[in-house]
């Protein structure tokens, strides 16, 4: 088995440290969130805490992929992460990636950063629609989305438990996590609207975070309402059509 392994600069001199949370990520460390698609570990490093998160090996085909034309889901993380620093963008702090392949197939992968104590996540917007200062938080959401789209950031997993929330001074600071998915390029109107669309199923939150987007953007609210709302209702009915598609698969899998 091929090991590849890239540190930050900053942890360089923690190389033997790194390397053995990795080699026994099995039997060390602490679980951390939900277990289910991926495992996400804690560990102490001196003073600080680190998130590892152990992506799942893919299926043969992707094994052949990953191992020969495209980059590691871990690897797209540490160099987006690096990517969102550098535009003072917030995301915990990139330590490093891991990569185990074999001469034909890609296998494991890791992708390590310093754990952030964050305060709530957009998902808490959505189960508690009473939560302290929902509309103020909300607002201020809509305009660090739009700072992502005004430096040509589309961060194609803009969803409910993907941006992690710290209340500083009674002021709001915004964090993503799940990084492998992003394109880095200049956005035109459909493509900034429509990146709301997998964020809540409530159209009163829709109105508010058009009406945000609107005043800071220039764009006419009327549009803009229009095509959030359009692109919300069409990932909702996706999103159910694929449950009610499992569910019978599973059903008869019974």
């Amino acid at each position: 088995m091929n090991v590849k392994c890239v540190i930050h600069i900053n942890f360089k001199k923690d190389i033997s440290f790194l390397k053995d949370i990795i080699t026994n990520y099995s039997s060390k460390g602490e679980k951390f969130g939900n277990q289910d698609r991926n495992s996400l570990k804690l560990f102490q490093l001196d003073d600080k805490t680190i998130n590892v998160k152990s992506f799942k090996v893919p299926n043969v085909f992707n094994q052949i992929a990953y191992r020969f034309f495209r980059s590691s889901k871990a690897k797209r993380s540490y160099e987006y992460a690096n990517a969102l620093v550098k535009l003072s963008i917030g995301t915990p702090k990139p330590i490093a990636f891991f990569e185990y392949t074999t001469l034909f197939l890609f296998k494991s992968s890791y992708y390590i950063s310093e754990h952030l104590n964050y305060d709530l996540t957009y998902r808490e917007l959505l189960t508690d629609m009473n939560y302290p200062n929902h509309e103020e938080i909300l607002r201020s959401f809509t305009r660090f989305t739009f700072d992502l789209h005004e430096k040509n950031v589309n961060f194609l997993d803009h969803s409910p438990g993907n941006t992690l929330i710290v209340i500083a001074n009674n002021c709001y600071k915004f964090y993503l996590v799940d990084l492998n998915r992003m394109e880095f390029k200049p956005m035109g109107f459909n493509d900034r609207i429509q990146n709301f669309s997998r964020l809540t199923p409530y159209r009163e939150m829709v109105e508010v975070m058009s009406d945000e987007y609107a005043k800071i953007s220039g764009y006419n609210y009327d549009d803009v309402f229009k095509l959030m709302w359009q692109s919300t209702v069409a990932f909702q009915e996706k999103f159910h059509g694929k449950q009610r598609l499992k569910k019978k698969l599973k059903f008869w899998k019974k």
